[in-house]
C-alpha cells in the first residue's frame, strides 16, 4: 500500500501550520521549566544563606575574637528580614510559573481536543495560552523583584560598613 502523497497546496498549508501552532506549547512548556528550574535553584541558596544567618544568630559571639561588623545582630536580623522577603517573592514566582505550566497544557489539551472533534476551541485556546503567558509575566516580574530585593540588600550592606581605608 503506496504512503498516501497529496500535492495540493492548501493540505500542505493546513499541515505545516498546524505542526506550528502544535509545537508551540511545547516549547513554551520547555522554557517554563527552565525558569522553575532557575527559580528552584535560586530559592535553595537563599534557602542555605538564610540558615547560616539564623545559626549566626543564635551562636554568641566570641570574647576572644575580634567583632565582625558585618555580624553584628542588628545587620543579622535585618538580613534575615530581606531574606524571608526573597524567600516569600521566589514562591510567588515558582507558583505563578507552576500556573502558567498547567494553563500551557491545557492549550495544549484544547489543541488535541479541537482537532479529535473537529470543533471550534480557539475561545479555550486563547484563555489556557493567556492564563500561561500571563503568568510567566508575572513570574518573571517576580523574579525581578527578587533581583531588585538582592541588589538593595547588597548595596545597603555596602553604604553601612565603614571603608577599610577610612581611619
Amino acid at each position: 500500500m503506496p504512503f498516501p502523497v497529496s500535492y495540493d497546496p492548501d493540505a500542505v498549508d493546513s499541515a505545516a501550520h498546524l505542526i506550528q501552532v502544535a509545537l508551540t506549547p511545547v516549547f513554551m512548556l520547555s522554557g517554563i521549566g527552565t525558569l522553575i528550574n532557575v527559580f528552584n535553584t535560586r530559592l535553595a541558596r537563599v534557602a542555605d544563606h538564610l540558615e547560616d544567618v539564623r545559626k549566626r544568630l543564635s551562636t554568641p559571639p566570641s570574647d576572644t575574637e575580634t567583632p565582625d561588623p558585618f555580624y553584628t545582630p542588628e545587620r543579622l536580623a535585618a538580613h534575615e528580614i530581606r531574606l524571608h522577603r526573597r524567600i516569600f517573592v521566589l514562591d510567588v514566582a515558582i507558583m505563578l510559573n507552576a500556573i502558567g505550566g498547567a494553563a500551557t497544557c491545557g492549550a495544549a489539551m484544547a489543541l488535541f481536543v479541537g482537532s479529535l472533534r473537529d470543533a471550534s476551541t480557539s475561545t479555550w485556546l486563547l484563555a489556557f495560552f493567556g492564563i500561561a503567558l500571563a503568568c510567566t509575566v508575572g513570574a518573571l516580574s517576580f523574579f525581578l523583584a527578587d533581583t531588585f530585593l538582592s541588589w538593595h540588600g547588597l548595596r545597603r550592606d555596602r553604604l553601612s560598613l565603614p571603608h577599610p581605608n577610612a581611619k
